[in-house]
C-alpha cells in the first residue's frame, strides 16, 4: 500500500518511517503514519502575515505623507499660498478643500488690466471699457465673490475682505455702465441717455465721490497688506494711486478742467494696468507652488519683519 502526503505526492521508502520489514510507521490505531516534506508544505500563516506586515507598511507610509500635508507648512509658505498672515483656525478645511486665492487673483487681473488700457486711451480704446462689462460681471464680480466665500470657510479673513470688496466693485462698476441700471443716463437731461449722462457735472461729481471713499478703503487695506508680502502690498499700492488719480480726474473734470482731467484719467490707467501685471505675477507664483514646481518665484516676505500683536502678547482678550 502507497502512503501519499496531504498533497497528494506519492512518499518514497526513504520518506517513509519504520524499518525495512516494517511497512511504514503506523501510528495507534494501525493506521499508516505519513510523513509531510517540509519543503513541499505552503505555510499559509506564514503568508498571510507576510501580507498583512506589507499592509501595515503601505498604510503607515501613507499615515505619514497625509501627516506630512497637514502639518508641514511654514508661516512663509502660508502667507504665499493665502496672501494672509497664518491663523489658528479649527478643522482641516485648509487640507480638504482648494486654495481660493489663485481664482481671485486671477479674475482681478484679467478685468484690471483691459481696463486700464481703456482708461489710457490704447489703440483708440475708452468709453470706460463697456466692451468688457460682461467680464466685470462674471470674472471680475462673480469669481472674486465665489473666492472671498471660499476664503471665509477656510478662515482667512482678510482675503475674505479684499476679494469680496472687489468683487462688489467690479459688480457696481458694471452695473454703472449696463444701460438697464441707467446709472449714467439718469443725469442726462432727457433722463436716460448714456452719452449726455457721462458729460454731465452731476455724474462726474458723483463719481468722484465714490472713488474717494475707494481711496480710504484701499488705503486701509494696504496698510494691513504689509503684514504679507512686498507682491500683494506694491498690488495695493497701485490700485491706491490709481483711485486717487481716477478721483481727481472725475473732480477737475466736473470743473470744466477736461483736459487736465484727461490727462490724469490716462495717468490712473497706467497705475491700473500696472496693477493688473502685478497681479498676475502673483498669481504665476500660487500656481507654482500650487503644483509643486521644481524653483519658486519670490514674493518678499513681509510678516516677519512686523510681528502682529499676539505674537507680542499672546491672544487678544475681550474685555
Amino acid at each position: 500500500m502507497t502512503d501519499y502526503t496531504k498533497d497528494g505526492v506519492p512518499l518514497d521508502d526513504t520518506s517513509r518511517g519504520g524499518g525495512g520489514g516494517g511497512g511504514g510507521d503506523r501510528n495507534g490505531n494501525g493506521e499508516s503514519a505519513t510523513i509531510n516534506n517540509p519543503g513541499d508544505d505552503y505555510d499559509v500563516e506564514a503568508a498571510r502575515n507576510k501580507e498583512d506586515g506589507s499592509l501595515d507598511s503601505r498604510h503607515e507610509a501613507l499615515s505619514r505623507m497625509r501627516t506630512a500635508q497637514s502639518i508641514t507648512m511654514s508661516p512663509e509658505l502660508f502667507e504665499k499660498l493665502y496672501l494672509s498672515p497664518e491663523r489658528a483656525v479649527k478643522g482641516n478645511l485648509r487640507q480638504t478643500f482648494a486654495n481660493p486665492t489663485p481664482l481671485a487673483i486671477l479674475s482681478h487681473a484679467v478685468c484690471a488690466c483691459p481696463l486700464g488700457c481703456d482708461l489710457m486711451g490704447l489703440r483708440g480704446a475708452g468709453q470706460f471699457g463697456a466692451a468688457s462689462t460682461g467680464a466685470y460681471v462674471f470674472i471680475g464680480g462673480l469669481l472674486l465673490v465665489i473666492s472671498g466665500i471660499f476664503e471665509f470657510f477656510l478662515g482667512n479673513t482678510f482675503s475674505f475682505v479684499v476679494f469680496c470688496s472687489f468683487g462688489g466693485f467690479w459688480l457696481s462698476f458694471a452695473g454703472t455702465l449696463i444701460p438697464a441700471f441707467n446709472s449714467v443716463g439718469a443725469y442726462s437731461p432727457t433722463g436716460d441717455s448714456q452719452v449726455l449722462g457721462l458729460t454731465t457735472r452731476g455724474f462726474q461729481a458723483s463719481f468722484a465721490f465714490y472713488l474717494t471713499f475707494w481711496c480710504v478703503l484701499v488705503m486701509v487695506l494696504l496698510i494691513c497688506s504689509l503684514r504679507t508680502n512686498v507682491a500683494f502690498f506694491l498690488l495695493f499700492v497701485c490700485l491706491e494711486a490709481t483711485f486717487l488719480c481716477l478721483t481727481i480726474a472725475y473732480f477737475s473734470t466736473a470743473d470744466g478742467k477736461y483736459l487736465l482731467g484727461q490727462n490724469i484719467v490716462k495717468a490712473g490707467g497706467g497705475c491700473l494696468l500696472t496693477c493688473g501685471l502685478v497681479g498676475f505675477y502673483i498669481f504665476i507664483v500660487l500656481m507654482l507652488v500650487a503644483v509643486d514646481f521644481p524653483f519658486l518665484l519670490p514674493v518678499g516676505d513681509l510678516s516677519h519683519l512686523m510681528k502682529g500683536y499676539q505674537q507680542k502678547h499672546g491672544p487678544i482678550k475681550v474685555h
